[in-house]
């Protein structure tokens, strides 16, 4: 990695060109521009995570850590390649005025003629699509479950500002749950009657999976608080009997179906790198997350 200090966007251009040279790899056949808004205590984690996603999409990943907004504009930087990066990287400090303007800097460094998507690992903000980092994006990811403050209300502002190419981490959290519940629906073509969801108390997955299930069934969910970990239980009520799939310790699920024995599944809770690396793989938008998005606002506002 090379330090770059109170240096500017022509100059971290110039560095990847010269990076890439020295690797001796003028075209990394990367895919697409990752931009990662992070804090400082949470950069390293976030691109590392970055960095294990990149392996299944080679990226030009350039994480921004925005400072304190008053003062003279300071911009300072980190690049480099390899190093178990799959393309090229740059952890982009700034300080004062072009807090206000991140942007700024960030534009010439997008990849040309590729898809650009961006993660905020924590504290999204309130409307993605009208961030001024945001509106560079094609996909724009938040992860409601790792928001520090609000967080019972994280998933639900983000439904209720919901714009083409949203999707939050508690959605992907699911993909494995509705997977299962789909496949046992197809296996018993039961009318459900009724469903419930144990969960911890603030669950944005919860939340979504409840949305979900309304949405799609037509039926009443009730909610049951457990201590976790995560999403514990889902219950689908029909007249032969309840499907259920129980996952107490966060690993192992049980599936119970009518007529047939009880069988082990495994369910283990993904890691970060696993999600984001799920939700880099699609960047058209997703029509069920937007029904289930628009259907969470909905509930949110009889309540």
């Amino acid at each position: 990695m090379i330090e770059l200090t109170d240096t500017n966007s022509s100059a971290i251009a110039a560095e990847f060109v010269r990076a890439r040279t020295r690797a001796g790899s003028p075209a990394m056949g990367m895919v697409m521009t990752l931009i990662i808004v992070v804090e400082e205590d949470e950069s390293d984690s976030a691109m590392k995570a970055a960095q294990r996603a990149s392996h299944e999409h080679p990226a030009r990943v350039l994480g921004v850590i925005l400072g304190d907004g008053r003062g003279a504009p300071e911009v300072n930087a980190q690049v480099g390649t390899g190093n178990g990066w799959s393309g090229e990287t740059a952890l982009i400090r700034l300080r004062g005025e072009v807090v206000k303007h991140p942007e700024s800097v960030v534009l010439p460094l997008l990849l040309p003629d590729s898809p650009v998507a961006i993660w905020w690992p924590c504290h999204p903000p309130e409307d993605p699509a009208t961030d001024p980092l945001g509106a560079l994006a094609k996909r724009r990811i938040t992860d409601a479950a790792a928001a520090r403050r609000n967080k019972a209300r994280a998933i639900h502002q983000q439904c209720a500002a919901y714009a083409p190419g949203n999707t939050d981490l508690a959605w992907t959290r699911l993909t494995p749950w509705r997977a299962l519940l789909a496949a046992a629906l197809d296996q018993h073509p039961l009318k459900v009657s009724g469903a419930s969801i144990s969960a911890e108390r603030i669950s944005p997955s919860a939340d979504l999976l409840e949305a979900w299930l309304r949405d799609r069934l037509r039926v009443e969910v009730t909610r049951v608080v457990t201590d976790g970990p995560g999403l514990t239980e889902v219950v689908l009520e029909t007249k032969e009997g309840p499907i259920r799939i129980a996952r107490p310790d966060g690993r192992l699920a049980t599936f119970t179906s009518p007529g047939r024995p009880d069988r082990p599944i495994a369910l283990k809770r993904r890691e970060l790198p696993e999600l984001l690396a799920e939700e880099l793989r699609r960047l058209d938008e997703d029509d069920v997350y937007a029904a289930t998005a628009k259907r969470l606002a909905k509930m949110q506002v009889q309540l």
